[in-house]
């Protein structure tokens, strides 16, 4: 396992109020990587911190179907909220 699977591991814990409780997550993650390999969980729990969605089944699915294989996508030099431009949508000005 790497820093990714080892952040995916440290959230799971994090995000229960109490930790014994992801317990099954955490070991089921764990044994993704001996059923496919340390490398592809290692870049699944990467793709999963990048959608934040670090469940079990998430994790599963993006191994099953192959997208720890592609790259991650680039983040946006523009933010990902802004207003389109067209005249019938009035922008946060018109909101005060």
């Amino acid at each position: 396992m790497g820093p990714n699977a080892g952040k995916v591991i440290e959230n799971n814990l994090a995000s229960r109020r109490h930790p014994e409780q992801a317990f099954k997550t955490c070991l089921g993650i764990m044994r993704l990587g001996k059923r496919y390999d340390d490398k592809r969980l290692e870049s699944a729990c990467k793709r999963a911190l990048f959608i934040n969605s670090i469940s079990y089944r998430s994790i599963n699915n993006i191994l099953e179907k192959g997208l720890d294989k592609k790259e991650l996508p680039v983040a946006a030099s523009s933010p990902a909220h802004t207003m389109p431009i067209h005249d019938n949508i009035r922008g946060p000005e018109n909101y005060h």
